[in-house]
């Protein structure tokens, strides 16, 4: 059972890269936005902005964890289009009269997803390194990273099917991602929570993406990571289990 799950997975997981492959402009444009970012606030507004002694002198060491969740919110707006349009089209449809895993077909967005958004993610660090970004990370605090972006992809790629699955039109499929987008500027990703008035500091401080930047920026510094690690763990696991979950029971339910 499990080795049919696993081949059917990687059978339509090809086939959703390919669909990648024939239109890169998904990953350019993921990679776009982020980047006019970083352009905008490193030279910008960079050098009027305070962060204190936590960034390591570069104003864009200190921002560059929030500028890559950023670029995973803007790639799962395509996920969720992507699977609008195969639900729209009845390719689920077709799939379910055929011998495979049922739930290989959302896997196999899910993986598709991660693997583009991976990609956009090496282009952004790409730039980041040629506009002066700097680490001390060893290759354990890489992999630490690389860990906390994969669970965040995963995350959000299952609130995306769950807007994919649920969406009556094109636009409300990737509408969602906007907000998420948008939550890092009122979190520490571009400044310290201190500087925020009251209710808006409580919210940063409180929010998932400021214990997930502030882990990564701890790592990508080589400094202490503290109890940020953990907090910002138990976010990613229970945004992906539930995620999960709700979109499982939506679909069993589209296909039943």
């Amino acid at each position: 059972m499990t080795a049919h799950f696993v081949g059917d997975t990687a059978v339509l997981t090809s086939r959703s890269l390919r669909h990648i492959l024939r239109s890169p402009d998904t990953i350019i444009t993921t990679a776009v936005t982020p980047i006019a970012l970083m352009l905008l606030f490193v030279y910008v507004f960079g050098g009027a902005i305070d962060t204190g002694t936590l960034s390591t002198g570069s104003y864009i060491d200190y921002m560059l964890p929030g500028i890559l969740l950023i670029t995973i919110a803007s790639g799962i707006a395509y996920t969720a289009y992507r699977l609008f349009l195969d639900m729209q089209g009845g390719i689920f449809e077709r799939f379910q009269s055929l011998p495979i895993a049922r739930s290989g077909v959302l896997w196999a967005h899910v993986f598709t997803s991660l693997v583009s958004i991976l990609v956009s993610l090496a282009v952004v660090i790409g730039v980041a390194l040629l506009m002066g970004f700097r680490t001390g990370a060893g290759f354990g605090a890489w992999l630490g990273v690389i860990g906390m972006l994969v669970l965040f992809t995963l995350a959000l790629t299952w609130l995306a099917v769950i807007a994919g699955l649920s969406a009556k039109t094109v636009d409300g499929a990737s509408a969602f991602s906007y907000p998420l987008i948008f939550l890092p500027f009122i979190s520490s990703a571009f400044v310290p929570t201190e500087s925020m008035p009251g209710p808006v500091q409580w919210f940063a401080e409180n929010q998932p993406v400021t214990s997930i930047v502030d882990s990564m920026r701890a790592l990508f510094a080589g400094q202490p990571v503290g109890d940020d690690i953990w907090v910002a763990m138990a976010w990613l696991v229970g945004i992906l289990i539930v995620g999960y979950v709700i979109s499982m029971a939506i679909y069993r339910k589209k296909i039943s």
